[in-house]
């Protein structure tokens, strides 16, 4: 059987809470293609609620995971889950053999939080761009795709998508991943052109900060632990 032909393990983490917008992309991109198996992957088959109002159920346990994974993917998840031991520990044993693992969004934090991004560039949501460190990663202040080796993360939404046809270009060849981009129509023309920082400029990005500053401090709090916890050294203020 050639490699072509040879069928493909994705894992998707989902869980109470998750962020649907970001691992669409990745299981619509992969889920489309032949002689792909898709995992949405939790603790258990339970329905589980995303964020917001997604109701969803795994289709594989942790335990029932494949041990050899094509790719390792999250997106965004809630505080609680990043702390989660049964979770990162499910994640770093994936990781650690997978041929792919990826984060988007908050979901980079989650595969630093399994210390699968120490000495690693990654990027993640510009809220926390700053938190990254904490995880031992090197951050790459940017919405799109930062590959290091055998890791991509990404910016949130299209970051899911983007990475999506990456890993096709990777494990089916280019022509297979043109043909995905065509397939799905990927040509995003955003309407107001404000969907970076860079784009919006200081006074729209300062305003967005602040407006997500309740939200981050316990992701600090969070990311500070794990710091001690990886017995990385904590970031200067």
């Amino acid at each position: 059987m050639t490699d072509e032909l040879r069928k493909l393990n994705i894992a998707i983490l989902v869980c109470p809470g998750y962020m649907p917008v970001d691992i669409i992309g990745i299981h619509t991109g992969l889920g489309l293609l032949p002689d792909v198996n898709v995992h949405l992957v939790w603790k258990n088959l339970d329905e589980i609620m995303g964020s917001p109002a997604f109701p969803t159920r795994a289709t594989t346990t942790f335990e029932d995971c494949p041990a050899e994974l094509d790719a390792l993917c999250a997106g965004a998840v809630p505080l609680d889950v990043l702390e989660d031991t049964e979770t990162l520990e499910f994640l770093a044993d994936r990781g650690s053999r997978a041929q792919w693992v990826a984060g988007v969004c908050v979901g980079s934090l989650l595969l630093g939080a399994a210390g699968l991004l120490r000495g690693y560039r990654a990027t993640t949501n510009f809220h926390v761009h700053d938190l990254l460190p904490y995880y031992g990663a090197t951050l790459v202040p940017t919405n799109n795709v930062v590959e290091d080796r055998n890791r991509l993360t990404a910016g949130p939404a299209t970051g899911s998508m983007e990475i999506a046809l990456r890993l096709i270009q990777d494990l089916r060849g280019t022509e297979a991943a043109r043909r995905a981009e065509l397939t799905m129509e990927y040509a995003p023309r955003p309407p107001f052109g404000v969907g970076t920082p860079e784009l919006a400029g200081p006074e729209m990005t300062r305003a967005a900060l602040a407006e997500a500053a309740g939200m981050k401090a316990p992701f600090l709090d969070s990311a500070k632990r794990a710091a001690e916890r990886l017995g990385v050294a904590v970031p200067a203020a």
